[in-house]
């Protein structure tokens, strides 16, 4: 065992309990799953033959899911609809001693559900049921005041922008505002479509490389490894966010972390994975991971670590997916075998 490995083991029970508020978009991830053998006689398609069916948390939900299977307090606060998936949302959320008691209901939008068909390790179609359209200010008012009254009893906020419209321009700002008033780091993991400047403030930033690229807004041709532009994109998008760190997930090679107090280059870590069925999902684990690590006083060099670990095990399997923290340990002593 590496003595970088050892430590990280030393350190990881200190995130259970963490207690971590989460607001962004929320939804349920379906899946269908089978095999295919032949192509349908009424179109040039695949007839999926069901051998069975699956149902998890999805988007921001799915980063609760991750607080909770390491230990911590995930306190979701996020908007459904009132229908019967709201119900099967709450559910599932139960499952994961998540409550469902912080989120909001919009009588005018469905609760986000994304359908998906999957045959061996192919996804054959996807069949999305949401609205993206911004939440009302009545209703971005309510999902507010949810904050503010939970806001003491966290130890960090992460927001979750998935551009179904719960994430305002305004309601970004207050949530920020709000939480570093009351002395709350916050972390943000972004979509490419929000203007990067909505997003100012942050402490930490989690984009993917192509979220990066889009948001930094700059010209470059390529930013595909550590020897190229990419610490052109961290510094820029350090800059323009005023943030403490922006860590670039890169999938398989890695993430890569640029700080205020860091070399200009930015410090690289490499991937942990050692195979890769799936990748869905894997942000959210990440910022879960990084956020809680963070907020029990471990470096940010030792949460990264940690975090990419956690990635490690999560894009081993199908679909949106969670680890545990004896699971996480057992990769790392795997892992350095």
């Amino acid at each position: 065992m590496t003595p970088s490995s050892q430590h990280l083991l030393g350190e990881i029970d200190k995130i259970k309990g963490k207690r971590i508020l989460i607001v962004g978009d929320v939804g349920l991830d379906e899946y269908v799953i089978g095999s295919v053998r032949r192509i349908s006689p009424e179109a040039p398609v695949p007839i999926v033959e069901v051998s069975g069916e699956d149902m998890r948390l999805g988007l921001a939900s799915n980063v609760a899911a991750n607080v909770a299977s390491l230990g911590g307090v995930a306190m979701l606060v996020g908007v459904v609809g009132r229908d019967e998936a709201a119900n099967v949302f709450a559910d599932q959320l139960k499952k994961y001693k998540c409550s469902p008691e912080y989120l909001i209901v919009d009588d005018e939008r469905p609760t986000t559900r994304k359908l998906r068909v999957i045959a061996g390790q192919h996804h054959i179609v996807r069949v999305d049921f949401e609205r993206k359209k911004f939440i009302t200010d009545e209703v971005a008012g309510r999902l507010l005041e949810r904050v503010r009254n939970l806001i003491k009893s966290c130890d960090g906020v992460i927001l979750e922008d998935y551009a179904k419209g719960v994430l305002t321009a305004d309601l970004i700002k207050a949530v920020i505002d709000v939480a570093h008033k009351n002395g709350k780091l916050v972390s943000l993991d972004p979509n490419r479509t929000t203007p990067v400047d909505l997003y100012a403030g942050v402490d930490y930033f989690t984009p993917n490389t192509d979220e990066a690229i889009a948001l930094s807004e700059l010209k470059l041709d390529d930013l595909r490894s550590p020897s190229d532009s990419l610490h052109e994109v961290g510094s820029s998008l350090l800059k323009r966010l005023n943030a403490q760190g922006v860590i670039v997930t890169r999938g398989k090679d890695g993430m890569s972390a640029f700080t205020k107090s860091g070399a200009p280059q930015g410090q690289h870590f490499p991937t942990f994975a050692r195979s890769v069925f799936d990748v869905t999902g894997a942000g959210d684990t990440v910022i879960a991971t990084l956020t809680m690590a963070l907020t029990s006083g471990l470096s940010l060099e030792d949460s990264c670590l940690l975090s990419n670990y956690a990635a490690g095990v999560v894009v081993g399997k199908i679909g949106c997916a969670s680890t545990s923290i004896d699971e996480l340990k057992e990769y790392i002593l795997s892992h350095t075998q």
